[in-house]
């Protein structure tokens, strides 16, 4: 007996998959709002609209960004129907685009203010990609926020199209977390 416990206790372990998030569901592509920088006096336009290929739904983000007038983006955003577990890493998304940086926008029950959110650039290209986003890759948007976000405390998402004069075409799907 005492062999077999030696034994076990000098082999490798198994290597770990990370935690078991598969059971949590995004919220439906339907549920998206989308929102430009006019709500802050911006002339940025375009739309979100929810599309499908191949009998898959996707959601697509299109129009023109500008920087003037102090805007510059275009985003769509889904509130959480239930909080992101304490396990979860990051987001896992379907992404394809004209080429170019997007981002993801969470906000938190810290971010209070409009213009506050934590964010991830990914890039596309015109073939459909799965990107994974670690909670740690995300940036806060000013300094009164903590460096990262808690995932139990993200209450919205985004696919945003920001920060440069561009016309923006972005297909998202968000599939999940890891």
């Amino acid at each position: 007996m005492t062999l077999l416990a030696c034994l076990v206790c000098a082999m490798p372990e198994t290597p770990h998959a990370g935690p078991d998030v598969s059971g949590y569901a995004p919220p439906p592509l339907g549920e998206y709002r989308f929102i430009s920088d006019q709500v802050m006096g911006g002339v940025s336009e375009g739309e979100a609209q929810v599309e499908r290929e191949g009998g898959v739904p996707y959601l697509h983000l299109t129009g023109t960004v500008s920087t003037a007038n102090r805007g510059g983006f275009l985003q769509a955003r889904v509130k959480l129907d239930a909080p992101i577990p304490q396990e979860a890493r990051g987001v896992v998304l379907r992404v394809r685009g004209t080429g170019g940086r997007y981002f993801v926008h969470l906000r938190t029950r810290g971010t209070l203010l409009p213009w506050q959110y934590y964010q991830a650039g990914f890039e596309t290209t015109s073939d459909w990609q799965e990107v994974r986003i670690p909670f740690t890759a995300f940036a806060a948007s000013g300094a009164l926020l903590r460096d990262t976000p808690d995932p139990t405390s993200v209450t919205s998402l985004a696919a945003v199209a920001y920060g440069r004069d561009h016309v923006a075409d972005l297909s998202f799907r968000w599939v999940g977390l890891y």
